[in-house]
């Protein structure tokens, strides 16, 4: 059984994600931790809970969901794991983090192993199921657990509306079709865990989603 705790980090507000199990693993998805004292609350929660950092997750790589990486890579001893597509995106960072007012960006480090398109990852005794669903950035993957009707949607799906597009490697046309295609496919008590603000489910958005 996956327990998922949120932070909300950064000036873009972007969710952190620390997910954990009975056997106290954990999966940290997307850190956004910019400010020490944002470190310091996600490193107080692991501690706290006496979890076991095992996986870095990223469900794609633009500043704002990338700005712990290092942090998690230096305190737990973890590389970023992420699509192999969204290397580019990772690597311009540090070209234009300090004209968006972030000249204190942490170089993160690169995977040793990237994630495929489909498949699985697991921690403890939990299973993600591997989503891909490129649009808002070119090789964005979401993470689901069918057994937690569960899905971390990073910036693709949003409630009441859907991730932007006219960033780099945005399509507007595709990210639409991978959310009909492959997230409103899920059931509809899927609770969707997006990159920013509010969780929503599956059958809400498809229901009210404006975009749809």
């Amino acid at each position: 059984m996956i327990t998922v705790k949120t932070f909300t980090f950064n000036a873009y507000s972007e969710n952190t994600y620390v997910l954990y199990d009975e056997t106290k693993e954990c999966a940290i998805i997307d850190p956004g931790m910019y400010e020490g004292f944002e470190q310091n609350e996600l490193a107080a929660f692991i501690k706290q809970e006496d979890l076991n950092p095992v996986l870095l997750l990223n469900t794609h790589c633009h500043l704002d969901h990338v700005f712990g990486n290092k942090f998690v890579a230096e305190t737990y001893g973890l590389k970023p794991q992420f699509h192999e597509g969204e290397l580019p995106i990772l690597n311009a960072v540090p070209g234009y983090a300090p004209s968006m007012g972030f000249t204190r960006y942490e170089v993160s480090p690169l995977p040793d192993t990237f994630l495929p398109e489909t498949g699985t990852i697991s921690f403890g005794s939990s299973k993600l199921e591997l989503i891909f669903a490129p649009g808002h950035s070119p090789a964005h993957l979401c993470f689901y657990s069918a057994a937690d009707h569960m899905l971390i949607g990073g910036d693709v799906l949003f409630y009441g509306s859907i991730g932007r597009t006219d960033l780099p490697g945005g399509n507007h046309q595709q990210l639409i079709q991978n959310i009909s295609d492959k997230l409103f496919v899920l059931p509809d008590e899927t609770k969707v865990y997006p990159g920013h603000g509010p969780a929503t489910s599956i059958g809400f958005e498809k229901q009210h989603n404006p975009f749809f």
